[in-house]
This record gives structure tokens, C-alpha cells and sequence, in this order.
């Protein structure tokens, strides 16, 4: 009697584990989720309003959630011919709130009040270590941070520096395409976003040390991110830097997995397979949308516009009468694809750049409405 009863309670207790809820699993690299269709137009303020706040700027948008900051300009704000209150000031108060290090790498750098921040910064004890484009090394506000006792090394080479990030404390990234210039905050269309987590800030270390330290830059550079596919709070994150990572195979692997939508802001579109890799979506009965950099497409030799205008591509010019900055492609309402890098063979090949894949619809929402006001702005074929 005693083996039968233990007998029963064994197969209810199996029964009942049967019963309970898979463990959740982290989605493999090559794994899109899933989204529902709605028209761009169409979309809401936030998908989760307890997950993601706004935060108010004088001239510009901000939003934040458990991790992050995301922050877009407004060249379109009357407000912005002041030149002040915008985007860069959320910056600012994290140099100011800044207490062991500062890494910072610029490709440009004219925001005074950046520049006395990070001096500050060195005046309370914290170390402040930069890496520069070369060619933009030499002028006043990077000059008036060397002659304060910063060290700026210059990537002496004929690729870009083009990376813009910045690193506090070893805990913390600001990335994302907007240089710290003054047209870059007001004029230009651009985002930044702010990231809180140690392992992505581990990434962005290892490749400033790589410029800082070891002088490498371009083609010099190795492949060495210690995190490229991590989870923050939740969220899937790749990091990926360049010449060095791959960068272009590991867009066309995620484009090629579209199903419903591609949206794309770029500043400069060259590169072949991608502009190839979107034709053929189109192609497939997804929606491609994008808007390019009017100045871009004028002087650029190989732009993919004219190609996806052939084809009746809903890809327009943009209407800023400064420089449409953003590097951003949004796939399926539910990835974001952002940094410095353009979708060029030179981001690819021969520049300094960062980029980052976030697999967030909440994310991609913000970037959404982002994209809705530029493409509004822009000229309709």
C-alpha cells in the first residue's frame, strides 16, 4: 500500500511539472521578434508608458527607461537658433556626476560647455582621457582641453576617427551619431543614447584602450570586444565596432530576416550589398521606407538613391536645412540598428565607428516616432 501511494504521488508530481510554464530563453543572435503591423503613421506615444518616460528638453526629445536614455535633436525647434538648452546638456550633467574616469572618443568636438565639463571633471581628480579625429584635433576647443592638461591623442591616419562616444566611470556609454559640435546639437538631425551597464561599457573600454593605448586605429584594429552579444535588463544588445568586427555581414544576416518592415535614416548610403539587400526585401513584400541626407546624395559617388527611387522605393531627400546626421535603420518595429557607422564601404573598411543592435519594440518605438518626424519633414517623391 505504502509503494503504491508513493507510486501516485510521484506521477502528480510529474503531471503538475508538465503542467508549469516553460523557462524563459534568450533569442538566438539570428531571431526577430515579432511585432504587430501597423501603418508608421499610426503610431502610439509608447507602448508601455510605465517602461519608458519622457523626459523634458528645451530642444530636443528625450526618453528613459530601466537602462537607458535616449535623446533625439531638433533642428526644426525656433528655439534651437539659441544654440542652448538642447540634447547635449543630459551629457553634461553625466561628466559632471563623473567620480574615477572619462574616456571619451570625438570625432569632433565644439560644445564648449562639454569641454568645461570634462574640465572640471579633471579639476575634482577624475581622469580624462581622450582620442580624436586628427584633422579636427588642432582646433579651439580641443586646444583649450589640451592646454588645461587633457591628453588628446590623434588617430594620425587617412581613415576617419569617426566614433563619438564616451565612457564614464567604466559603468556607463553615451554613443549614438551626433558629434559634440555645436551643429551637431542644433542643426542636425542626430540621437544619442545613454546606456547604464558595466558589460557594454566593458566593450567600448577594450576598444578605446585599443586606440589610447596600443595606438591602433583602422585597419590596424583587431577584434577583441570581450561582450558582443549580451542581455541588459532583459533586452538583447550587440555591440560591434569597426573595421574590425564585420559590421556589413552582420546587417545583411538580420535585413535578410525581415518580414515586415524596414525604416532607414542615413546620412550616407553607398554600400552595394546593403542598398541590394533592401531592394530585394522590397521585393519580397517588405515595406522599405528611408529618408537620406539631401547633400549626400549629391556629392556621394555610387548612392544607392537613385537605385531605390528606380524601383519606386519610398525613399526621400530630407527636408533639414542642416544635415540629416542619423545612422539608423529599424527592422520590423522591433530591432534598432544605430551608432556612427554609415552604410558605407568606408565605415566598413577603413573608419573607426561603433554600432549597436537592440532587440527592443519599446526601443524601436522612440526611433519610430524619430523617423516619422524626419520622414514628414522630407521631400515626398
Amino acid at each position: 500500500m505504502l509503494k503504491r501511494i508513493l507510486f501516485l504521488t510521484v506521477l502528480f508530481s510529474l503531471a503538475l511539472a508538465a503542467c508549469q510554464p516553460a523557462p524563459a530563453t534568450q533569442a538566438p543572435p539570428n531571431t526577430i521578434t515579432k511585432t504587430p503591423s501597423a501603418s508608421v503613421t499610426d503610431l502610439p506615444a509608447t507602448q508601455d508608458p510605465q517602461a519608458i518616460e519622457q523626459i523634458p528638453v528645451h530642444v530636443g526629445y528625450g526618453y528613459q527607461g530601466a537602462w537607458f536614455e535616449i535623446y533625439f535633436t531638433d533642428p526644426a525647434n525656433p528655439a534651437a537658433k539659441q544654440d542652448s538648452g538642447g540634447i547635449e546638456e543630459a551629457v553634461i550633467a553625466s561628466i559632471d556626476s563623473a567620480r574615477l574616469s572619462i574616456d571619451a572618443a570625438f570625432y569632433s568636438l565644439s560644445l564648449r560647455e562639454v569641454a568645461n565639463a570634462l574640465l572640471r571633471a579633471r579639476d575634482r581628480g577624475v581622469a580624462v582621457r581622450v582620442v580624436m579625429e586628427s584633422d579636427n584635433r588642432d582646433k579651439s576647443v580641443p586646444q583649450a582641453l589640451i592646454e588645461g592638461g587633457i591628453p588628446i591623442l590623434g588617430d594620425r591616419r587617412d581613415g576617419l576617427m569617426h566614433d563619438k562616444f564616451i565612457i564614464i566611470d567604466r559603468s556607463e556609454v553615451w554613443s549614438g551619431s551626433m558629434n559634440f559640435t555645436v551643429n551637431g546639437a542644433y542643426d542636425d538631425n542626430n540621437n544619442l543614447i545613454h546606456i547604464r551597464s558595466v558589460k557594454v561599457a566593458e566593450n567600448y573600454m577594450v576598444e578605446f584602450e585599443e586606440m589610447y593605448s596600443d595606438d591602433m586605429f583602422g585597419a590596424d584594429s583587431v577584434a577583441t570586444t570581450p561582450n558582443p552579444f549580451l542581455t541588459v535588463d532583459g533586452t538583447d544588445v550587440e555591440t560591434y565596432f569597426s573595421p574590425d568586427d564585420n559590421v556589413a555581414a552582420r546587417l545583411l544576416d538580420i535585413l535578410s530576416l525581415s518580414e515586415e518592415s524596414i525604416y532607414f535614416l542615413a546620412y550616407s548610403f553607398t554600400s552595394d550589398e546593403l542598398g541590394q539587400i533592401l531592394r530585394d526585401k522590397a521585393a519580397q513584400g517588405v515595406s522599405v521606407q528611408g529618408v537620406m541626407e539631401d547633400a549626400q546624395i549629391e556629392s556621394n559617388q555610387g548612392t544607392e538613391f537613385d537605385l531605390f527611387r528606380q524601383l519606386n522605393l519610398d525613399v526621400r531627400r530630407d527636408g533639414n536645412d542642416g544635415q540629416m546626421h542619423h545612422k539608423v535603420m529599424i527592422i520590423d518595429r522591433s530591432i534598432v540598428i544605430t551608432g556612427s557607422y554609415n552604410f558605407t564601404a568606408s565605415a566598413e573598411d577603413r573608419n573607426d565607428e561603433n554600432l549597436l543592435i537592440i532587440y527592443s519594440a519599446q526601443i524601436a518605438n522612440l526611433f519610430l516616432q524619430e523617423f516619422q518626424r524626419v520622414f514628414s519633414a522630407a521631400e515626398a517623391p
